[in-house]
């Protein structure tokens, strides 16, 4: 497994990646070699490289965004190749435009044509093994669960959904007082009495622990036994953290966030942080300046109203800032006081509905990035009358105003809008793992994923 922003990678998921950026380097090496009638000093040509590595790079990011690193389920050949063939003509798209701009950088055509050709070919059958391989579970970290409640269940629920995520749960062992976990195929045990041997007869190489309540429930012989003979013993919090890229606020104490690495905030850190999310915010200004024209003369025509929205909003220490959006909703849509925003919203205008859609109502809030209410990534800033009250009913939810506000975040790439107090505990559980794991690479990664994200039309309401 490898680590990355605090989140455990199968070491496969990588060699995918990798491999694929192989196999387009060695396509077009291969076809440039083949035109030159087997002469290698080709490859020796000082502008061969620096132009593979960009074409390169553009042809991945296509592949990225068109969610071929997502492996939900298992895939056909013939569809596989399909969502291959479109990235790759996306690619062609974006290379065409800049190749028409710096013609020094075109490959011949011949060898570029049939190098993505080559690609596609090994590229299908490559992806074709690799879901084979998820569909048998191969390579996979073999595993017990051992614990009782709710937290079992959602846990189980976890490595059984994420078909790629590293980890093959073998068998179970539950507390002889609590109902069996709903599992098929594989062993439960319902005691912990001669655990190293149940785990060992299982195949299982670790134990992952969780459990509602600890306190008298867990078997601290049986799992020290285990652990001097070789077995990994995993708290079930931390695993859960890694595996999803949350953490459980029910289940979490404040002895392990104090506890564990993490939530540093250097003020180094901090200035670069605030100097990308200013850099990002006066380009994205800049370059969305006819967008920002085109809406607001469209929000004129579609309703009465002013074109711009400023609505109290609770930033870093809880200071109180206007933040300032384009108006998607009529302006009467709080007549009878602040309400969550729901789908289908029968406030939100004809217009309304097609920024929001698209994410252009948020364009005005790099304003708020450059006077410093707020960062480009963040948690996003909610209002100050639901803030008491989610406060109120969510542990730990005060802590997300440690950190500065953001137009997008973790929790915003990772979980759909929220409109309700359960939705704000998973969006909080999203925010605490960015506060613990900030870091401007982190934050890099989510505006290259806010981006997807954006294309794609997910989570907007």
């Amino acid at each position: 497994m490898v680590k990355f922003f605090g989140k455990k990678y199968p070491i496969r998921k990588l060699l995918l990646f990798v491999t694929e950026g192989f196999f387009l380097i060695a396509s077009f090496a291969a076809v440039e070699v083949f035109k030159n009638k087997g002469d290698m000093q080709v490859l020796y040509d000082p502008f061969l490289w620096p132009r593979l590595g960009f074409i390169v790079t553009v042809c991945l990011l296509c592949l990225y965004y068109n969610d071929l690193y997502t492996f939900k389920g298992r895939i056909s050949f013939v569809e596989m190749s399909t969502r291959l063939f479109q990235a790759i003509g996306v690619a062609c798209l974006i290379l065409g435009a800049i190749f028409f701009v710096f013609p020094e950088m075109l490959p011949p055509k011949q060898v570029f044509v049939a190098s993505l050709g080559a690609f596609i070919i090994l590229s299908s059958a490559w992806r074709y093994g690799y879901s084979m391989m998820l569909q048998k579970q191969c390579c996979a970290i073999p595993v017990m669960v051992l614990g009782m409640g709710e937290f079992l269940n959602e846990l189980i629920t976890e490595i059984r959904e994420n078909l790629d995520c590293g980890y093959r749960l073998v068998s179970a062992a539950v507390h002889p007082d609590a109902p069996a976990p709903k599992l098929f195929n594989i062993p439960i045990y319902h005691s912990y009495e001669n655990l190293l041997q149940t785990t060992k007869a299982s195949g299982a190489t670790a134990i992952i622990v969780a459990m509602d309540e600890r306190r008298g429930n867990l078997p601290y012989n049986q799992l020290l036994e285990c652990k001097m003979n070789g077995i990994d013993i995993i708290e079930g919090e931390t695993f859960f953290e890694e595996l999803t890229g949350r953490l459980l606020v029910d289940k979490i104490n404040p002895s392990w966030l104090i506890f564990r690495e993490g939530f540093i905030k250097s003020k180094s850190s901090a200035a670069i942080k605030r100097i990308v999310g200013f850099i990002v915010s006066l380009a994205g200004l800049i370059i969305a300046s006819p967008i920002i024209l085109i809406t607001a003369i469209l929000i004129k025509l579609d309703s009465p109203g002013p074109v711009f929205f400023l609505q109290e909003r609770v930033g870093r220490h809880g200071k109180i800032f206007k933040i300032i959006k384009f108006r998607s909703m009529r302006t009467d849509a709080e007549k009878d006081g602040a309400k969550w925003a729901k789908e289908n919203d029968d406030r939100v205008t004809r217009v309304g509905r097609i920024i929001r859609k698209l994410r252009i109502d948020e364009i005005p809030q790099m304003w708020n990035v450059l006077k410093g209410d707020m960062n480009f990534v963040g948690p996003r800033p909610e209002r100050p009358v639901f803030v008491k009250e989610l406060a109120e009913k969510i542990r730990y939810y005060n802590q997300r105003h440690t950190v500065s506000p953001g137009i997008t975040g973790w929790a915003q790439i990772n979980y759909p809008y929220g409109a309700s107090v359960e939705d704000a505990k998973k969006k909080l559980e999203y925010d605490l793992y960015y506060i613990k794991h900030m870091s401007v690479m982190l934050d890099l990664y989510i505006i290259l994923k806010t981006v997807k994200t954006i294309i794609f039309k997910m989570g907007s309401r």
